[in-house]
């Protein structure tokens, strides 16, 4: 199950507490008050969406924006080849206009997954809009919920490409190869040092959402999330593959918490 999944069980009243790899969305939070769900968004960590190939593919090092529109974008439909979208890609104005003649394999998570949203809000949203296309990726690619799916499909063939979280992606590095990706400031390479810092432009924020409604009812709600938020809680971050919070955004998270507590 992805963040939408969470966010229609956490809105009907079914969880206390969602976690979820992008905002909640208007109608999603709509949901949420036609049930009576109150609740309260906290930041805990960030992220860095990973655009990954095969170790094997030494042809492709780095992407831009225009060029994963070329590729995964609604346009790209129907190219079985990089070099297919080469033309589309010259097109948008991307500095990657001579893509390899190589089978292009793409695997990716569907639209259930916070994941796919934001890969689309970071490369494909912005082109969609101007060229008057839907905002969506391309339809024939293999989609799964299952980062482990992903990892598979991205490790089958020499010329893949897809796209998981980067905690994920650093814990499989071994079987994937992160894509520098150019955001207008040069490849930059995801780590946890340029996702921190921005540097990487496909980087994300990652929250949980707690329902203040449930925590009125049951003290418990309160006690997990404490603990979830309390110096050991955050230190797991890390721990986890995901990157910790600078210190004014810890304190605001510990702020919208404290908020909600009253």
């Amino acid at each position: 199950p992805g963040t939408g999944d969470g966010f229609q069980k956490f809105c009907a009243g079914e969880a206390d507490v969602s976690d979820a790899s992008r905002p909640i969305k208007d109608e999603e939070a709509a949901l949420c008050a036609e049930a009576g769900v109150e609740y309260v968004e906290i930041e805990v960590a960030i992220d860095g969406l990973t655009v990954a190939t095969s170790p094997n593919n030494t042809a492709v090092e780095c992407l831009d924006v225009p060029a994963l529109y070329a590729l995964i974008g609604p346009e790209a439909e129907g190219f079985a080849n990089w070099s297919d979208a080469n033309a589309l890609a010259t097109e948008v104005d991307s500095a990657f206009t001579t893509l390899p003649d190589a089978p292009l394999v793409v695997t990716g998570p569907g639209p259930e997954s916070g994941t796919y949203d934001t890969f689309v809000e970071f490369a494909i949203k912005k082109l969609a809009e101007e060229r008057g296309v839907d905002d969506t990726a391309r339809a024939d690619y293999t989609q799964s919920p299952n980062d482990n799916v992903i990892v598979e499909g991205i490790e089958a063939s020499d010329t893949s490409l897809g796209w998981v979280g980067y905690a994920f992606y650093a814990a499989e590095q071994d079987r994937m190869k992160a894509l520098g990706i150019d955001t207008g400031d040069g490849c930059v390479v995801p780590s946890e040092e340029t996702i921190a810092d921005g540097t990487y432009g496909f980087s994300r924020s990652l929250y949980i959402y707690v329902s203040t409604t449930a925590l009125a009812e049951n003290p418990a709600v309160g006690e997990y999330v404490d603990v979830y938020l309390s110096e050991a809680g955050l230190a797991m971050v890390g721990d986890a593959g995901y990157v910790s919070l600078p210190a004014d955004r810890q304190e605001a998270a510990a702020a919208a918490w404290a908020g909600a507590k009253g």
